[in-house]
């Protein structure tokens, strides 16, 4: 390593501490891996009420003073380590903003409102946290409109302070989810009220939180190469796709990595056999147990579509439900849904596993024990998201011999190779368009492959087993993207 870094994560979810969705395992793994590579990596998250694995956690002995608008607010800092590396952790007791467990939409109201304010106090926190530890980052890397204030602080009231000479990187993970607020926000923060205009924070007469942070952050990243491209386009970029055409020479797009040494087929302890490329016996006896715990019809000829996603309409799943009775009619196939997300569409599923006892299958919630055994029991995983930004659970199937069928776009474009019939190339079975036919032949050629090209429906598994999607290979693009906006940030104060 040619130059050891300090950097700073700003994130409102890590694992194994708190974690809502992918961005919680983005920022977990790619701490430890550049811990490992030799960085001085911290991060910086709310304590919020119930989180997980912090037992060891202990205060430091001052508070430290956030400098909120008009105000001076308090927090107790808590210092621990990201287990199974030497991260330091800092987490943010504030009974009004975190003494919740919900991370987005909390407080009294669960309408989303208090996340102004607690999620503002984040940034401000993150912003003073360095000059309370004494220890200055190179870059703060922020993650997603959460943590959109931060570079907003280092561009304004803190550009002549030490932090400010500090690189930050804004890491879009979804463009669906921007933080709109009423403009009062900007008292409360302490910002200057200049900076509510469109080449800012301003967006339709309201504060945008991610939009001032793609204006004002060193450099920009998302989560997939495809997905960088598409959030440029109208039908993408929820509005900012002008914001991020003007910033695209700022903007990176690099896949995520998966943590293999939890999502690992040799080595899963949660697993009740393991298995290789080379002998996937064992992936037979996790079907079955898949099987006996979703109370499908123990059967292990029959091939089993299996979905693990939030419930909502960015993740396509109300299409599979539009073709479930052609699918239990014209297929002998057997499909297993875990997940939780919108009532009406958890109503639905749950209905089809009514009328379809022992074929169709759903338990509502997630279960990590669970999810582990989904991806290892499948035959095939169903990705039919609308837009996705990278994706995980395609990755994760992969790691297991369960071959993705998904939409291409996004980060599952850049991470599944279209199977190719006759070659037994690729990793899985991709489709074009967002609809319940195009989904249907999806399944019908994985179904038809499964069952009468047995051969290259082995091939094709081992094709995906041996994939690599560790977080070494991203890590690494990452070392160079931080080091660009470092030089940047530095040029500008040089200049």
């Amino acid at each position: 390593m040619s130059r050891r870094l300090k950097v700073l994560m700003v994130t409102p979810e890590v694992v194994p501490f708190v974690k809502v969705g992918g961005l919680a395992d983005v920022v977990g793994a790619l701490s430890k891996v550049l811990d490992a590579c030799g960085h001085d990596v911290r991060l910086v998250v709310p304590k919020y009420a119930g989180m997980q694995h912090i037992e060891n956690a202990k205060p430091l002995p001052e508070p430290l003073i956030v400098k909120l608008g008009g105000h001076d607010a308090y927090a107790r800092v808590w210092e621990c380590k990201l287990p199974g590396s030497k991260v330091i952790c800092y987490l943010l007791e504030h009974d009004k903003y975190f003494d919740d467990p919900a991370v987005y939409g909390g407080g009294p109201s669960g309408d989303g409102h208090q996340d102004a304010y607690r999620f503002t106090f984040l940034s401000r926190a993150a912003v003073d946290l360095s000059a309370f530890l004494d220890w200055i980052p190179d870059l703060l890397h922020c993650h997603d409109w959460t943590t959109g204030l931060v570079p907003v602080y280092l561009n304004t009231t803190e550009f002549n302070e030490p932090i400010g000479r500090a690189a930050t990187l804004l890491t879009l993970h979804n463009m669906g989810h921007q933080g709109r607020f009423h403009s009062d926000l900007l008292h409360f923060a302490g910002l200057p009220d200049s900076i509510f205009r469109p080449d800012g924070l301003e967006s339709m007469g309201q504060v945008n939180l991610l939009k001032g942070g793609i204006y004002h952050a060193t450099k920009l990243s998302t989560v997939s190469p495809t997905y960088a491209h598409e959030i440029q386009a109208p039908e993408n970029g929820g509005g900012l796709d002008h914001v991020l055409r003007f910033r695209a020479a700022d903007l990176m797009g690099i896949l995520n990595g998966i943590d293999e040494s939890e999502w690992n087929s040799v080595t899963d302890s949660l697993l009740p056999a393991q298995y290789s490329a080379k002998d996937l016996a064992g992936k037979s006896v996790c079907k079955v147990a898949l099987q006996k715990s979703f109370g499908l019809e123990v059967d292990d000829t029959i091939p089993i579509f299996s979905v693990v996603a939030r419930l909502f309409g960015q993740k396509g799943i109300d299409l599979l439900a539009a073709i479930a009775d052609r699918l239990m009619t014209n297929m002998q196939i057997q499909i297993a849904v875990l997940g939780t997300g919108e009532a009406w569409l958890e109503s639905v599923l749950s209905n089809l596993a009514e009328r379809y006892p022992g074929r169709f299958a759903v338990h509502i919630g997630f279960n990590h024990k669970l999810s582990h055994l989904t991806a290892a029991g499948s035959d095939f995983l169903v990705m039919p998201s609308r837009y996705e930004p990278c994706g995980l659970s395609q990755m994760y199937a992969m790691k297991y011999g369960t071959l993705p069928i998904v939409r291409a776009t996004g980060g599952l474009k850049d991470s599944v190779d279209q199977y190719v019939e006759g070659e037994a190339s690729g990793t899985g079975f991709l489709f074009e368009q967002a609809s319940p036919d195009a989904l249907y032949y999806a399944i019908g050629w994985a179904c038809s492959t499964y069952y009468d090209r047995r051969d290259e429906y082995k091939k094709i598994q081992q094709n995906a087993m041996l994939r690599d999607f560790s977080w070494e290979v991203s890590a690494k693009t990452y070392e160079s993207l931080y080091k660009w906006a470092i030089d940047t940030r530095r040029n500008a104060f040089d200049d």
